[in-house]
């Protein structure tokens, strides 16, 4: 376990990446900004108390505020449940229904990694349309990768850079803000920083931007014009739960909602 000296560098990482200054953060958290200078130097030695304010106070995930209190020597507060774990039964039923109601509109589960750990018949319809080679797509099926990859839906993405700058640029916040990442973070970002380094900077003034991010996809003489909504569980206190997503595919015209009310029935290469 790491000790109290890595827990400075990583609290004023994380205050630096919340724009806090060390008297904003000592305000949110009531101590002193002396107190705070001294923990991030290593001055001083904070308790498990301490820890939980100061990341309360910087609304930090709670990935996050598990990796500081390790940082500083203590376990974990925040458990990490598997998916398929006994105690999240009813959350696992509760996902269930929501991607049940939000039929004909394709519905993602997707944990932090943007892997997919479920979606509704839409969403298997409109992954099974637009990938261009499935048996070549290792499971777990990955959002960013699919629009990255050749064989996954690239070449049916008509406005492709606007979704990589989206997608990519999300995903290599979340994952690149971690101060202790797992190998899968590594090999995603490997693959993502190239991309978004060859995409450069925006072409187009912010001004001219659409006001909703959109997904336009064309495979042969089926089109679908979409806008995504991401939501998540307000008031998960397990790592696992916190760090889901559910994201909905939305009509952008009629004829997009035509084409999912009367699509075919199509079983899904990418289900698991």
């Amino acid at each position: 376990m790491k000790t109290a000296s890595h827990f400075g560098p990583q609290l004023k990482s994380w205050r630096a990446m919340r724009g806090q200054s060390q008297m904003d953060l000592a305000l949110a958290a009531g101590v002193s900004t002396r107190h705070v200078s001294y923990l991030e130097t290593g001055k001083a030695r904070p308790s498990r108390e301490m820890v939980a304010v100061l990341t309360k106070a910087m609304d930090l995930p709670l990935r996050a505020r598990n990796q500081l209190l390790a940082a500083a020597g203590f376990a974990p507060l925040y458990t990490e449940t598997p998916m398929d774990g006994l105690t999240l039964g009813p959350v696992r039923d509760a996902l269930q229904f929501v991607l049940q109601a939000m039929e004909p509109n394709p519905t993602f589960i997707v944990n932090r990694c943007y892997d997919v750990v479920d979606a509704n018949a839409a969403g298997r319809w409109v992954l099974a349309t637009f990938t261009a080679d499935a048996g070549k797509c290792a499971a777990p099926v990955n959002m960013a990768q699919l629009v990255m990859r050749p064989e996954g839906m690239r070449g049916f993405i008509r406005n492709l850079e606007e979704v990589q700058r989206k997608v990519l640029g999300r995903l290599r916040r979340d994952l690149g803000s971690a101060h202790v990442r797992e190998q899968r973070d590594d090999e995603l970002l490997m693959e993502i920083d190239p991309v978004l380094k060859a995409l450069g900077e925006p072409r187009l003034p912010v001004e001219t931007l659409p006001l909703i991010s959109g997904l336009n996809l064309k495979r042969d003489s089926i089109e679908l014009n979409l806008f995504t909504t991401i939501a998540t569980i307000g008031t998960a206190q397990d790592v696992t739960l916190q760090e889901m997503r559910i994201e909905t595919l939305f009509p952008a015209d009629a004829a997009t909602r035509t084409v999912l009310a009367e699509r075919p029935p199509l079983a899904s290469r990418l289900a698991g």
